[in-house]
């Protein structure tokens, strides 16, 4: 609590409720303060499964194949606490509702441990806010250690933070590339230890049911999320300037992430009751891929795709602002590329893309199961992947919009864009994958 209050106030506040060290006097002085700590009200936290998991996936997801290994944590689910905050002075009522209002302010920020991953925040968040994306979507679920499904807010930090790193990799090195993520997400490693981010998630499921799917004798949680909403935090004191620079480069991620991905389980697959039902069928195998949209009001974050071409002006003002970024922040571009296997990079990383006219007329999903010409096939290959191996494909289905002249998006019938993302390797399957690829209605889409 005493932290937390502390980094909301102004030094003079600081020395006055919180104690330290008083330059102007030069001395040590004990703060007015006392922080009691906090207590779930009721018991209704207990009945939740309390036992959660953390399972960091970073370098398994992007950088390469290390093991990886899931940790235990403690999670109260939605409490009310109760804080005690007492003084060794007699303070007047106006002077102890600004000790609150710090209070309530420093809460904005969460408390306990993993906020910046939307563990330990508050409903309302009307000073930390940067951004707010009405978001809907569905998919698979996590599943705590009892099997029970959940729908985690990290998801959202972790499609961000990881997309974050794999742009910033594609503009400078390694080393640089990893700082900056940890600048603006947090953690550990590097020369300056433990890092407090600059942003964080938090997230309201306005409108959203769990259930779960089942396959033969088997079964597998998820969650159909009507309406949500997800607050990008500002986690530090910042100018109005740089919050509005943290906003901006908030939004390019975001529909970075949405236009070739989702969130969650399953991110890099499109869902396959929407789009390939067929594979489904008398529930003989397990459910893959997720899809995510903006929910209503939201629709102007969606990068117009009324032409192909219109993705290409989008990667080139995303790589301009990922550039800008690095520079602004004393790192230097390289002409060197990283050995990541998903540097977004040009010489790394392809994108195709063609019109799909509806929810039918998914191309690539069968190929991921079959041949995609005669005998030939990726399933079961590098690109694809298998249990313990991340493929080197990415597969969305992106609801298609056109800006109107007034600024407003409006959607297109039931079409969709289906891309196709692919970080080569040398193999000889997808050598001749990309070969046809060339062949088919699929357009390749320029990444500068």
């Amino acid at each position: 609590m005493k932290g937390a209050f502390l980094r909301v106030c102004t030094p003079e506040q600081a020395i006055r409720y919180c104690g330290g060290n008083n330059k102007k006097e030069n001395t040590t002085q004990p703060g007015i303060l006392r922080f009691h700590g906090g207590y779930p009200k009721d018991a209704t936290w207990k009945d939740e499964e309390l036992v959660d998991v953390v399972h960091p996936q970073a370098d398994w997801q992007l950088k390469d194949n290390k093991s990886h290994s899931a940790f235990i944590q403690i999670s109260l689910h939605q409490p009310t606490l109760v804080f005690g905050i007492s003084c060794s002075k007699q303070l007047d009522e106006s002077e102890w509702d600004t000790i609150w209002g710090l209070w309530e302010k420093a809460l904005e920020r969460g408390i306990g441990s993993r906020v910046s991953a939307g563990y330990g925040q508050p409903v309302k968040h009307p000073e930390t806010k940067l951004l707010t994306v009405g978001l809907k979507g569905q998919g698979l679920a996590s599943q705590l250690i009892n099997k029970t499904g959940e729908f985690r807010p990290n998801m959202f930090k972790a499609a961000l933070r990881g997309h974050t790193l794999r742009l910033f990799a594609g503009v400078t090195d390694e080393d640089s590339a990893e700082a900056l993520t940890r600048e603006l997400w947090g953690g550990f490693g590097g020369k300056d230890g433990a890092v407090v981010g600059l942003l964080g998630i938090a997230f309201n499921p306005v409108d959203l049911e769990m259930d779960e799917y089942r396959y033969r004798s088997n079964s597998m949680p998820i969650y159909e999320l009507n309406n949500g909403a997800l607050h990008i935090l500002c986690m530090r004191p910042v100018s109005d300037e740089y919050k509005n620079e943290l906003r901006s480069l908030a939004v390019k991620l975001v529909q970075f992430s949405l236009l070739l991905g989702g969130f969650g389980k399953s991110w890099r697959r499109i869902d396959h009751r929407l789009f390939f039902p067929d594979y489904l069928d008398n529930n003989y195998k397990p459910m893959i891929g997720c899809h995510w949209e903006h929910a209503r009001g939201a629709e102007k974050l969606y990068v117009p795709t009324h032409r192909i071409e219109n993705i290409n002006t989008f990667f080139k003002s995303l790589h301009e602002k990922v550039n800008n970024w690095v520079i602004a922040h004393g790192k230097k571009p390289s002409a060197g590329i990283s050995k990541w296997r998903e540097t977004w990079h040009s010489n790394q990383v392809q994108v195709w893309g063609r019109v799909a006219e509806d929810a039918d007329d998914s191309l690539a999903v069968r190929w991921f199961h079959g041949a995609y010409k005669d005998s030939k096939s990726i399933k079961g290959s590098i690109l694809t992947g298998k249990i313990g191996q991340i493929g080197r494909s990415w597969h969305r289905m992106y609801p298609r919009y056109s800006k109107l002249k007034d600024g407003t998006m409006r959607r297109m019938g039931d079409k969709y864009i289906e891309l196709l993302t692919i970080f080569p390797d040398s193999s000889d399957t997808t050598k001749e994958f990309l070969e046809f690829l060339g062949k088919t209605e699929f357009q390749k889409i320029i990444i500068p």
